[in-house]
């Protein structure tokens, strides 16, 4: 897989750097990925794919779960390997063997990925319509997608990271969300990581509070 240069994403990637919102601070990052083998892909992608035909192997046993179906057929396999070289590609220096096909869950459509950008990123999208300028954020982030990976063809995966040692994780966030935006006509793969930190810090606690209730309704619709 190779990184892709993509102006539109970089524009967005200036505003959300370290966006300061007075008691909190919201930090994303977009990322592009072609999706053709480079370097250690391949052995990588055979390795990722024999475990997971070992997994439907096992799973064949009548004491064993069944088999995530993702790892059903070869075409989803597929998918799942590219979702992980892309990870990989992310951070090169952590193992992602581990990461399982249940962390990752698929969004049926653009207005449900559309309901939590709105939901949490609402005070950062009042800050660019004030100091930005004439189409709103999320407008800006679907053109800029569109541009790269064509949102109409495209697959739209959340990643919930299994480890505290996972890159992914982000410490002391008070939420945090990664997406992953895959074309497979294209071949290519869009990564968007953003997470909101309190700026409001006491003897090193955090004084801001978790996720808000409303969480779980938010995920109650999405495909896991």
């Amino acid at each position: 897989m190779k990184f892709l240069e993509c102006p539109s994403l970089d524009r967005l990637n200036d505003f959300f750097g370290d966006l300061n919102l007075g008691e909190r601070t919201i930090r994303g990052c977009l990322e592009a990925y072609t999706c053709k083998h480079a370097g250690t892909d391949k052995k990588l992608s055979i390795s990722l794919e024999n475990e997971m035909l070992e997994l439907i192997e096992k799973s064949s046993d009548p004491d064993s779960p069944p088999p995530d179906d993702m790892l059903l057929t070869r075409s989803s396999r597929r998918t799942l390997v590219y979702l992980i070289l892309t990870l990989y590609h992310m951070y090169p220096d952590y193992d992602f063997s581990a990461v399982k096909a249940h962390q990752f869950f698929t969004e049926e459509s653009w207005d449900n990925f559309k309901l939590i950008f709105d939901t949490y990123m609402f005070e950062a999208s009042k800050e660019w319509d004030e100091t930005v300028g004439d189409v709103s954020l999320v407008d800006t982030l679907y053109m800029a997608l569109d541009e790269v990976v064509k949102l109409g063809d495209c697959e739209i995966y959340g990643y919930v990271p299994d480890s505290e040692a996972d890159p992914l994780v982000e410490k002391g966030a008070i939420w945090s969300f990664n997406f992953l935006f895959y074309n497979r006509k294209l071949k290519r793969v869009v990564t968007f990581r953003f997470s909101c930190f309190s700026n409001l810090v006491a003897d090193g606690f955090l004084m801001d509070g978790v996720l808000n209730e409303g969480d779980d309704e938010i995920f109650a619709d999405m495909d896991i």
